[in-house]
Formats: C-alpha cells, sequence, structure tokens
C-alpha cells in the first residue's frame, strides 16, 4: 500500500524559509512523476513544482527561483524548499504522484493525472 508522509509544514514570517518532506512508503514503481499542489482557502488546488526519475523539474509560473523541488532516491522522500515565503504562500501543500510515467510541461498541472496523495500540511506565512 502506498503512503505518504508529509511534513515541514508550520507558521512563518513572509521573508523566512521552509522545506517541505514527503516520504513514500510502499512506492515499487520503475518511473514516476510527483508533484506539490497546494490549496489555499476557498482556492482550487494548484500545482507548485514537480519532478520525476528521469531527473526533469517543473515549476508552475512565477514559482521557480523561490521554490526548489527535489527527490532524494536513497530516502524515497521529495522535498520542497521554499525561500523567501510570501503571505500568499499560505496553503496546505500536499504531495502527488502518478506511476508509470514522466512529468511533462502543462500535464503536471493536472490534478486528476494523479493517483497518490498525502494529507496535506499547513504553510501559514504571516506578514
Amino acid at each position: 500500500q502506498v503512503q505518504f508522509a508529509e511534513s515541514g509544514g508550520g507558521s512563518v514570517q513572509a521573508g523566512g524559509y521552509l522545506r517541505l518532506s514527503c516520504e513514500a512508503s510502499g512506492w515499487r514503481y520503475s518511473h514516476y512523476c510527483m508533484a506539490w499542489y497546494r490549496q489555499a482557502p476557498g482556492n482550487q488546488r494548484e500545482a507548485v513544482a514537480a519532478f520525476d526519475n528521469d531527473n526533469d523539474a517543473y515549476y508552475a509560473d512565477g514559482l521557480q527561483g523561490r521554490f526548489t523541488i527535489s527527490l532524494d532516491y536513497d530516502k524515497n522522500t521529495l522535498y520542497l524548499e521554499m525561500l523567501n515565503v510570501q503571505v500568499s504562500d499560505t496553503a496546505v501543500y500536499y504531495c502527488a504522484a502518478v506511476e508509470d510515467t514522466w512529468c511533462y510541461p502543462g500535464e503536471f498541472q493536472q490534478a486528476a493525472r494523479f493517483t497518490y496523495w498525502g494529507q496535506g500540511t499547513q504553510v501559514t506565512v504571516s506578514s
């Protein structure tokens, strides 16, 4: 059974730093796309970034440069580093994955493509 355990969320002041982690267990697929999504109150869930095991990374418009996605294969853990966080980054952050495919520009922003989801971790940024 595939399970994701997200951690690293919390409260931080604008301009600060956070690193989110998503540890996967029970994952047996040979190639895949993993992603971070977020959902702010009253908003739809939106893609933040994606990473596949062909080492390709993709970012939603405007986030590359502040956010960095990476994958530790030995630890089966997906990370999202968030620099210079802003109040608009406040949301619940979810990790997601889809098996037997790579990530593709545009497609990683379609939440329905992802098979597995974590429970989410809250990020709150104050001014």
